[in-house]
Formats: C-alpha cells, sequence, structure tokens
C-alpha cells in the first residue's frame, strides 16, 4: 500500500516545476521539546503568549492534524530524522521500556535501542549529498559524537550542544549537571545565560556564516524548552505572575519558557528577514510530542505525553515554503512527522525511498491536494510509569494504534481489547465505540496486524 503511493506521486512532475530551476532552497527546522497543541495563541492558549510564532502561522500553512510519531522524545527524534517509524530503528521509548511499578506489568517489554543506527540514513545526510551546508544546534537524543552516533556522524557540518542527553544538564551557564557532564559546544558565555537564548545565538550565527557561502544551507534548532526542569528568566516569570491567569493555563514559569521560545522564532525569521533570503528559504516550526501534564493543559484532547491519545502525539506545525504554501493557508490533512524525510528527498531528488513510512505532503502544501489517504500508525511495546501516584500506574501499557480516516483505534497488548474512537466527533475522545462498531474494529484490527508484519514490529511476551 505505501509502494502504490510512492509510485503514483512519483510520476508528478508538474508541481515540482515551480521550483525546480533552483533546487537549493534554504531550510530551517525549529523543534519544540515537550510543546502541546493548545500552548500557541493561534492554537488557542487562554494565557501563554506566542506572538512571532502566530504571525508565523500566518504566513505560512497550519496543520491542525498534525502528529509525531511517538508520545515521547527519543522515538519521536528518531523517526523524524529518518523518515522511519519506531519498529524499524528500535527506539520506542525513551530508555529503558519497563518503566514504573513492576509488579503491575502483565508482558515483558521489548528491549529499547538508545542511539539510531549508523546503518539508518538521517536527514542530515539527505541534504549533505545534496550539496547543502548541515548545522545542529540543540537537542539530539540519538547518540554522542565520541560514539560515532552525533550529529557530525550523521551528516551535519556543525553540531552545537547535540548529544544523548535528553533533558537539558542546566537551563543557565555554564550548561553543567555539577557530575562534569556539559553541553558541548557552549563551554563560552557568561554568567546567568540562558539556553533557549544561547541556541538561539549560535543558530543565528550558523545562518549568516551560510548565507555567505555558496552552499544552500540545512538547519535543524532542536530547542530543550520547554522540557522539564521548568524554569525560566525572572523578569519574564515576573511578567506572568502578575497577569491574570487563563481557565486552563496558569503556570507562570512555563509560560516565560513559551515566551523564550516564541522569542528564538522571532530571532530566527528576523535575521532570515534582514539578511535577504527569507524568498529562499523554508520554514518549519513543531514540537517532538505532546504538552506534558500536569505542567500544561491539552484541554482540547485527552491527556498528554507519554499517553496513547492525542494529547501524546497531536502538536503544532507551521510550514512556510517560498512560492508554495499560501499565507494563511489551513490544512486538516493527517500528517505525520515521518512525512518530513519523504517531502525533502522527493524536493531534493524527486524520488521516495521505498524504506521510508512517510509520504510526500508536497501536494498539500500547493493545494493541488486537499486529503492523502493513508493510514497513520503508532507501535509502543513498552510500559511508561504515570506522573501521579509516586509512579505505580502507568501513563502507557504497550500498545499498537492507527489513524484511518476519522477513525482511531488503540490495540492494548495485556488484554487484547481495544478502544475506538471517531476524532470528528469526538476529538477529547471521552466515547469508546468500540462495543458498537464491531465491523470497524475488525477492519482496523487487520489493518494493525498486517502493518504489524509488514514492518516486522516485535511484540512484548506474557511474563
Amino acid at each position: 500500500m505505501r509502494n502504490k503511493y510512492f509510485i503514483a506521486f512519483s510520476s508528478l512532475i508538474l508541481p515540482y516545476s515551480v521550483y525546480s530551476q533552483d533546487k537549493g532552497l534554504n531550510v530551517v527546522f525549529i523543534m519544540a521539546d515537550d510543546l502541546g497543541l493548545n500552548d500557541t495563541g493561534y492554537t488557542g492558549s487562554d494565557f501563554y503568549e506566542t506572538p512571532h510564532i502566530d504571525k508565523l502561522s500566518k504566513e505560512g500553512m497550519v496543520f491542525t492534524n498534525a502528529y509525531s510519531s511517538a508520545a515521547n522524545s527519543a522515538p519521536s527524534r528518531a523517526c523524524f530524522m529518518s523518515g522511519m517509524y519506531t519498529p524499524r530503528h528500535g527506539i520506542f521509548t525513551v530508555s529503558p521500556p519497563d518503566r514504573g511499578d513492576r509488579t503491575k506489568r502483565k508482558l515483558i517489554p521489548i528491549p529499547n535501542i538508545e542511539d539510531l543506527r549508523r546503518d539508518i540514513p538521517t536527514m542530515g545526510e539527505l541534504f549533505k549529498r545534496n550539496g547543502y551546508r548541515c548545522g545542529h544546534v540543540g537537542k539530539w537524543h540519538l547518540g554522542d559524537e565520541e560514539d560515532g552516533t552525533g550529529p557530525l556522524s550523521r551528516g551535519f557540518d556543525v553540531n552545537v550542544a547535540g548529544g544523548r542527553a535528553g533533558t537539558p544538564y542546566s537551563y543557565y551557564y555554564p550548561y553543567c549537571n555539577g557530575k562534569g557532564m556539559c553541553h558541548i559546544g557552549l563551554e563560552k558565555g557568561r554568567q546567568g545565560e540562558y539556553l533557549t537564548d544561547r541556541l538561539t545565538d549560535e543558530a543565528v550565527n550558523f545562518i549568516k556564516e551560510s548565507a555567505q557561502g555558496e552552499k544552500p544551507f540545512f538547519l535543524y534548532l532542536a530547542h530543550h524548552a520547554v522540557h522539564t526542569p521548568i524554569t525560566a528568566p525572572k523578569d519574564i516569570v515576573d511578567k506572568y505572575e502578575k497577569k491574570v491567569k487563563g481557565k486552563y493555563h496558569t503556570n507562570s514559569v512555563y509560560a516565560a519558557m513559551i515566551e523564550t521560545l516564541d522569542n528564538s522564532v522571532g530571532k530566527i525569521c528576523g535575521i532570515i528577514d534582514s539578511l535577504g533570503i527569507s524568498d529562499n528559504t523554508i520554514i518549519v516550526f513543531n514540537s517532538d510530542n505532546g504538552g506534558s501534564e500536569p505542567i500544561t493543559d491539552n484541554y482540547t484532547v485527552r491527556g498528554g505525553k507519554g499517553m496513547p491519545y492525542e494529547g501524546g502525539n497531536r502538536v503544532p506545525l507551521i510550514i512556510k515554503w517560498p512560492q508554495v504554501t499560501k499565507a494563511g493557508s489551513i490544512s486538516d490533512c493527517p500528517v505525520n512527522n515521518v512525512d518530513f524525510f519523504s517531502t525533502f528527498q522527493m524536493y531534493l531528488e524527486g524520488k521516495v525511498g521505498t524504506e521510508l513510512d512517510g509520504v510526500d505532503i508536497y501536494p498539500l502544501l500547493s493545494n493541488e491536494k486537499s486529503y492523502i489517504e493513508r493510514d497513520l500508525f503508532w507501535h509502543f511495546p513498552a510500559y511508561l510509569e504515570s506522573y501521579t501516584d509516586n509512579g505505580k500506574g502507568f501513563r502507557a501499557r504497550p500498545y499498537t494504534s492507527i489513524r484511518s480516516g476519522k477513525w482511531k483505534l488503540i490495540y492494548y497488548y495485556e488484554n487484547k481489547n481495544v478502544e475506538l474512537f471517531d476524532l470528528v466527533k469526538d476529538p477529547m475522545e471521552e466515547h469508546d465505540l468500540s462495543c458498537e462498531n464491531k465491523e470497524t474494529v475488525s477492519a482496523l484490527q487487520k489493518k494493525i496486524f498486517d502493518w504489524i508484519k509488514e514492518v516486522n514490529a516485535p511484540v512484548p511476551a506474557e511474563l
């Protein structure tokens, strides 16, 4: 089914004639960490302020059904960087896979890989082989330089702060955790300097340097914000302490973290404009997974980071592609972060690899299509502890889920039970329709089992 789609779209030459004379558009990809679906102004926050992100949303295309391919960081970033779902690279969770109360686990979770394997091509390598200068700034979470699995070994010419760490060692200079572990490339700085601001400055420097060269550039600015620990500059926190709290969003420190992230977006867009390269630069803004509850409230969807529900993997997504996306346009078509590799490979090389799980979403960006028919899958053969009750419960037990049109089915491995939701009528996933829609359940279960066989997805065994 996936290969049929690739064959059909690889023959669409006409859309690419728009920019076929210039294959050298710069690409700036800004990835937020744990930013929830409703954590921006344009997605409806009643407390947080994001004027720069909101401005970008008016200049590009907004996706209202954008998904991460996993509900937590490492697997989502591995999927993004490789264009492959979790069973293909084996990064299913943030290690270990057997988290939470072991006395309440009924299955043996699948062993988890921490680093993205060297035999799996990365997006950095894709751009590199097509003549780009590639820069990584911020959170990598897929390996270390000393092990040959860091950004410099995976296609990037520049790496600032990228290593195996999923949580920042510190949000303040000298960016160390007190145990001798520090983010690389940030050795020089000033006391009180804030990580989000510093990463932004490093990204701006990369853009300035690259704009002076003959090569186009690809910048992956992967912020740690707004991941824990929740901390932010005092002057910004004070601003929100004085502000009337929202009905759903009330955390002043988290709001300040979001503002620093928003300021980063403003500075990146600003330097692109000031250098006169805005007509030659694609800008993408995205989050690696859903918002972390109870720090924030993903109030238009159910659950949060780590959970199998929409709050775990529904995320903000804005794409501004010069001469392609219409300012202020909106797409309701479900898309996934594995689609970026496919889309950029089609743009750069005129093809999409058969080993990839994403699709080319250019037809959506250019308004040639309003919808792409395909199913989305999530595979989590592990356990993840709850944020409450001292971690004795679980945010997630082993499951595989599918979104097919309006339907979402979650299949749980422990008891072989399912949940079925109509996401059009019930975006909050409050009404399980599995009992009254047996035919739909059967059809979607078959799709899941066929997909598991196709990608050779490992499933947890009984104790």
